[in-house]
């Protein structure tokens, strides 16, 4: 089973293990039925065994939606509130004076030279600081009116450019307030990507922090000419001399003051209808030319709807860890979920999130030890990084503490899978490992690329709470399906929303067909109030990535290809595009790393290789006999042409020269091939790899070199 795949391995004496086996089964049986009458686990094994999704007709093909949902599609949070600034004064008049967003004073910022001579920067934070519902709605209001007196007109745009930070909400709800269409770029984004995203929307103002308008914006400024305002978030920044005329620099504090002082009691402010604009967000394109994908405020309220349905018992008591881009649909789709449900939204960042990490001055605390809160949103590479370093800690124990981990650990995992949970083993063995998350997380959102089976299950196991893994696209407002708290399956996302359909239409040319037995396959298409309105100033794509049919109902086309289960929930099985999303969130076009290397004379064809559960590109490389030859003769390697081509020497020398023309035609670093793999055989129509047209067969191409795969990841790919 796949349980028995993912059990640690342990070296306990066989006579002992079979006494503690005894003991273990004693304690279930005794435990058994005190555990199932108290604590509703009948209940929960009941959900997860049941259907959570069912086709709306019996013709292949048909539409899916969550058995919540099969009549209706839903849309709307609260009866009447069908805008974005509607739902906040909405929560704003239910929880008042109820915190909302949190964020930690530093204290103190100190220097850390390394044995190495690097200088790393640690901080000393405090308590968190919170402004209230009623705060922030007024400091919105503010902000949103001072912009205003700046000349920001209605359904223009604005854009931010910031971290993760209190100050961004903020800025956002006052351009949903006043209907001015939000820009968001990643502050991970390259320059020419920044300027093509600000030139493209012809944005006048710009929001950021000090810290990015001194490292990212300053030198591209002069290549944004109409640009006029620039606001920082987090006071004023030293001027420099080289600054263009024209722009001006403005606090936040001090447009929050003109929009205090503004007269607004004549004007009428435009308040925004549910088909308006509320953000265009920039995502990465496989040409490298991020979109902008259009997201109207009913299509953000239908997709918030239907992530909300899945978190049970959300409310007053929540209290919701931001530190992920705010500019990632998921990140802003969590936090408006929060806000509209009264839960508090503490901010942190990836350096500052645990004790360990990289800016915490050792001895002082992370956010998360302070915050303890209950929901949190992950990518499987931060999930990854913590299941490495506990794994890395496991072995550092003693041989009996280590045997006894993994014994509790393998104990609890045919537990999980049987629906049952494990109380003693919760509070005397993971209690430890609990608390590097604060201790009192509930549910774990996971999104943004597929999770490890192994890390699901780790997760689990070690936090004691469910991982709730999802699926959705920037076009799709970050909704499309989301696994049930109790549903302990792994490699699934789960059932469609409650905000939307799904159907799986025929890919020939991948061999995937709605009529697959035993599950329904083919590419994945989502339906609903979600769908967004297209991307900005690119209608020929739009019309390539979105239809209407025949009821008005738009849908999107994913590229991901899928498979139904029996209970509806749905599987991510492969991609019809070769557009890889790497771990840590980039989008590599393999396409684009293949014709950057593919007219190098060392070079006769080159199939690049990306998978969502690693961090770096490979490749297979048929290489050209004669220039492999010269260059073997020249580092003085001798021996057959297999040889020369199975020499791991050889691979690194041709690495070199990859790596060379890579940076040469302009490839991000993260686009570049690491490891790859020399094939002595050339690819031709008769061995299957390639079409007659000689096209790389990705699907082909990639079980031929399973193995080698398999060695250039270091680990077994799933």
């Amino acid at each position: 089973s796949q349980a028995a795949k993912m059990k640690l391995k342990h070296n306990i004496n066989p006579v002992l293990l079979q006494f503690i086996n005894f003991i273990v089964l004693v304690y279930s049986l005794v435990t058994y039925i005190p555990w199932y009458i108290l604590s509703g686990s009948k209940q929960a094994i009941a959900k997860a065994k049941q259907v959570k999704a069912r086709p709306v007709n019996n013709k292949p093909g048909g539409a899916y939606r969550s058995v919540n949902s099969l009549h209706c599609l839903a849309s709307v949070l609260y009866p009447g509130c069908d805008t974005l600034d509607k739902v906040f004064k909405y929560a704003k008049t239910k929880y008042k004076d109820k915190k909302l967003l949190g964020t930690r004073e530093i204290l103190k910022e100190e220097d850390e030279i390394q044995p190495s001579g690097k200088v790393f920067k640690k901080v000393i934070l405090g308590k968190y600081t919170w402004l209230s519902y009623e705060d922030v709605y007024i400091k919105a209001v503010n902000f949103g009116n001072g912009l205003a007196v700046l000349g920001q007109q209605p359904k223009t745009n604005i854009a931010i450019f910031c971290e993760t930070r209190a100050e961004w909400m903020i800025a956002a709800q006052a351009c949903f307030m006043c209907n001015y269409q939000l820009v968001t770029l990643y502050a991970t984004l390259g320059g020419p990507a920044i300027v093509h995203g600000l030139n493209e929307t012809e944005v006048t103002t710009i929001i950021t922090s000090k810290e990015l308008m001194q490292t990212k914006l300053k030198e591209i400024v002069s290549q944004v000419p109409l640009l006029r305002h620039i606001i920082t978030v987090d006071g004023k920044p030293t001027t420099w001399a080289e600054f263009p005329k024209g722009v001006i620099v403005h606090t936040m504090a001090s447009v929050q003051a003109m929009g205090a002082k503004a007269d607004t009691g004549n004007k009428q402010p435009s308040r925004p209808v549910p088909s308006d604009i509320a953000v265009i967000m920039y995502t990465s394109g496989s040409t490298g030319i991020p979109k902008g994908v259009m997201i109207s405020h009913c299509n953000i309220i239908a997709g918030i709807t239907g992530m909300a349905e899945r978190i049970p018992n959300l409310g007053e008591k929540d209290i919701y860890i931001g530190y992920l881009p705010l500019a990632h649909v998921l990140e802003l789709s969590a936090e408006l979920v929060c806000l509209s449900h009264g839960c508090r939204i503490g901010y942190s960042s990836p350096q500052t999130l645990a004790d360990q990490s990289s800016k915490i001055k050792k001895g002082s605390k992370g956010d998360v030890t302070t915050l303890k809160p209950t929901l949190m949103a992950a990518v499987p590479e931060i999930m990854d990084r913590i299941y490495k370093n506990v794994m890395n800690k496991v072995n550092e124990m003693t041989s009996f503490q280590r045997n006894l981990f993994i014994l509790a650990y393998n104990y609890k995992m045919e537990q999980i899978s049987k629906g049952y949970t494990t109380p003693l083993c919760d509070s005397l063995i993971f209690r430890k490992v609990r608390m590097l998350l604060g201790g009192k997380i509930r549910v774990l959102l996971c999104g943004g690329a597929p999770l490890s089976a192994a890390t699901q299950r780790f997760m689990n196991i070690c936090f004691c709470c469910p991982v709730g893994q999802g699926y959705g696209l920037t076009e799709s407002a970050g909704a499309g399906t989301i696994t049930e708290v109790w549903d302990y399956t792994t490699g699934r996302v789960g059932a469609p929303l409650v905000c939307c359909e799904i159907k799986l239409m025929n890919w020939e040319e991948g061999g995937y067909y709605n009529t697959d037995k035993p599950y329904p396959r083919g590419e994945i298409l989502i339906g609903g109030q979600n769908v967004t309105v297209g991307y900005y100033k690119n209608e020929a794509r739009t019309k390539q990535d979105f239809t209407v049919d025949e009821n008005g109902q738009r849908w999107l086309h994913t590229g991901d290809i899928g498979e139904f289960h029996h209970d509806g929930c749905l599987k991510i099985i492969d991609r019809k595009k070769d557009l890889v999303k790497l771990q840590a969130g980039e989008y590599v076009s393999l396409g684009k790393v293949e014709a950057a290397l593919k007219n190098l004379p060392l070079v006769d064809n080159i199939c690049a290789y990306a998978s969502s559960f690693h961090s770096y590109v490979i490749g297979f490389v048929v290489p050209n006999q004669k220039e492999l030859a010269e260059l073997a003769r020249k580092k003085g390697f001798k021996g057959t042409w297999e040889e020369i081509c199975n020499s791991p020497e050889m691979e690194k020398e041709v690495l070199k020269v990859l790596a060379e023309a890579a940076v040469a035609a302009n490839l991000e670093k993260f686009e570049i091939p690491v490891k790859i793999r020399l094939s002595p055989d050339p690819w031709t129509p008769e061995t299957g790899l390639v079409t007659d047209a000689f096209k790389l067969k990705r699907k082909e191409l990639t079980a031929f070199y399973q193995p080698d795969i398999e060695r250039m990841y270091g680990t077994h790919v799933k």
